[in-house]
């Protein structure tokens, strides 16, 4: 039923496209133009052929075609151009009743978005041609293009907007050339046509965009029909809503003269009149508006210095306290810095006197020690004098550094006596809560459930499928336990002898440095006696010496002050410091064992 109602040429053009080659199919799509504009259709029939072009997929196919390079196409830019309007005309009356969501909010954006860049590159090339034939030729294939996309904006009003705030548009509006600029401003002239409300939709950069191009090219160019297609979109614009009336005046302050000086009898008088006429207008009412405005502000600014006057009236009593106090403050600071300054200056005056009265005493003491004092002792005197001032210099020079190191570690040094106080107490209560803390309760282990249960059984059971063991006869079991055995036994007897050739050869090294030591502490040959041979004779003596050694030096650790011993206090009783005795020990062998 479905194929029956579908239109033989569409069902057969989708069919030889499906067949053809990826070179062919723009060429094959030309024919959407004559099927479109058959004079025998009318309107429901035109619709019903646009509807069976979409869902055979030949609108995505077009689409497709514009967003390839149309270098490469075969007839280039105008079979783009002409594909352009067939999407145009196919998409315009067309109405989705499958997924509409995806036709109206992507399909018919991104064919716009197509459809500018087709038009953003057609006016590179117009530009850049150098032949009159090639720049006509490009002219009227943006021309078709931009209709195409005025006929789009016709049929669907929303994408007025999206077509507006488009980058694409803005680079094709901002442009020096003239006759793409006329004709982008006709495309942005039928886009107000249509919404007149569209530039208050848009967001507020794009306006200011719009219209700052549209001043500029009016400020910039001499030639009548940009100025002409300026003057009636910013009248367009102006009649369309107040709020941008008053945007173009308060923005665009020069654009009055500009205006009445350089396009006033240039053949669009009447467009520019109207334009001047709504912007003296928004201007007069908008005076009168901010004379109320800045009456209404004197009021509130009279109201607020009368209330500010006030509130300071209340507040000068105490104000004027305040400043007493604070005059009364800085004059007495002030006579206490001046009384102070007089005091250090009477102090340094009377250490003065009393140095040049000490040197005085000095220099007459000397004198009469002079007088006194043989000529032949005078020298070895004055020496003597010299070293005990030199002495007594260095003695006060020595106190002074020392209780300056002393202040300055004083502070580290409680610092450290106050962590070693917190460590211990922290130790014993640590060493408390663990003898205290009680064992904790057994608890049985959860068992499994009957799920669980089976679900172990069936991993065990599918493990053992995957490894099965390997069988092995009992005669083969007993034959390898018993070599197993045989292994074992040698094993322990080889350890055991390897255990006694290393317990001998450690008794050699414990006797080899012993003797090492007891030779190197031997006195010398004219001083040795018949005990020193007994020592080296001997095996037992130089351990028992050695033994003895180690008590004294255990003896002597027990019998140390309480301040030798502060990094120990948390060791046990039993415990013997090793870097004490570490130099006694570590070559004393008892037994063979180090």
């Amino acid at each position: 039923f479905a194929m029956a109602a579908t239109d033989p040429q569409v069902l057969a053009l989708a069919a030889q496209i499906t067949e053809s080659r990826e070179q062919d199919i723009p060429l094959l799509l030309l024919k959407l133009k004559g099927i479109l504009s058959s004079p025998s259709l009318g309107c429901e029939e035109s619709n019903k052929i646009k509807q069976d072009i979409y869902d055979y997929g030949l609108t995505q196919y077009c689409l497709l075609v514009l967003k390839q390079d149309h270098s490469q196409l075969h007839g280039a830019w105008a079979t783009a151009a002409q594909l352009a309007e067939i999407l145009s005309h196919c998409c315009v009356g067309l109405e989705v009743k499958e997924d509409p969501e995806e036709f109206y909010r992507k399909f018919l954006p991104s064919v716009t978005d197509s459809l500018l860049v087709l038009g953003k590159r057609l006016q590179a090339r117009f530009i850049r041609a150098i032949k009159d034939k090639e720049k006509q030729d490009f002219l009227h294939w943006f021309q078709i293009v931009t209709d195409a996309i005025c006929w789009l904006f016709g049929g669907h009003i929303q994408l007025a907007a999206h077509v507006l705030q488009n980058d694409r548009f803005l680079q094709l509006l901002i442009t020096d050339d003239v006759e793409t600029a006329i004709v982008m401003m006709s495309v942005l002239h039928n886009i107000l046509k249509i919404n007149s409300s569209v530039l208050l939709q848009v967001e507020e950069e794009t306006l200011h965009s719009v219209l700052d191009e549209l001043v500029y090219k009016l400020s910039s160019t001499t030639n009548p029909a940009v100025g002409s297609a300026a003057t009636k979109l910013l009248l367009l614009v102006a009649k369309s809503c107040k709020q941008l009336v008053q945007l173009l005046t308060a923005h665009y302050k020069g654009l009055k003269g500009l205006l009445s000086k350089q396009w006033t009898g240039k053949g669009f008088d009447r467009e520019v009149n109207q334009l001047l006429d709504l912007m003296y207008l928004e201007q007069s009412s908008g005076k009168g508006e901010m004379q109320k405005r800045h009456e209404a502000a004197c009021v509130i600014q009279a109201a607020w210095r009368g209330f500010q006057t006030r509130k300071r009236l209340k507040k000068l009593p105490q104000a004027v306290v305040t400043l007493q106090r604070s005059f009364r403050a800085k004059r007495e600071q002030e006579l206490q810095h001046l009384t102070k300054q007089k005091e250090d200056e009477a102090l340094k005056l009377q250490m003065q006197l009393q140095r040049q009265r000490a040197m005085r005493l000095f220099h007459e003491r000397q004198l009469a020690l002079l007088k006194v004092v043989h000529a032949s002792q005078l020298n070895k005197y004055m020496q003597e004098m010299e070293e005990k001032s030199a002495l007594t210099i260095q003695r006060f020079w020595r106190g002074y550094r020392a209780r300056r190191i002393f202040h300055q570690q004083k502070q580290s040094l409680k610092e450290y006596k106050a962590a070693v106080i917190i460590q211990r107490a922290a130790c014993k209560f640590l060493e408390k809560r663990r003898r205290r803390r009680p064992l904790s309760p057994w608890k049985e282990p959860r068992g499994l459930t009957d799920e669980q249960r089976l679900a172990l059984q069936q991993k065990v059971d599918d493990y053992i499928k995957l490894h099965p063991a390997s069988q092995m006869s009992e005669e083969r079991s007993k034959e390898l336990h018993v070599q197993a055995q045989a292994k074992l036994a040698q094993f322990l007897l080889r350890n055991r002898l390897d255990q006694r050739a290393a317990q001998r050869r450690e008794a050699l090294l414990a006797q080899v440095n012993t003797d090492v030591e007891l030779l190197m502490n031997a006195p010398g040959l004219a001083e040795t006696t018949e005990k020193d041979f007994g020592a080296f004779m001997s095996r037992s003596i130089p351990v028992a010496t050695k033994a003895r050694q180690a008590h004294n030096t255990m003896l002597r650790y027990t019998r140390w002050p309480w301040w030798k011993k502060l990094g120990d206090e948390f060791m046990e009783d039993d415990a013997i410091p090793d870097d004490a005795i570490n130099t006694e020990l570590e070559t004393l062998f008892i037994g063979g064992r180090k």
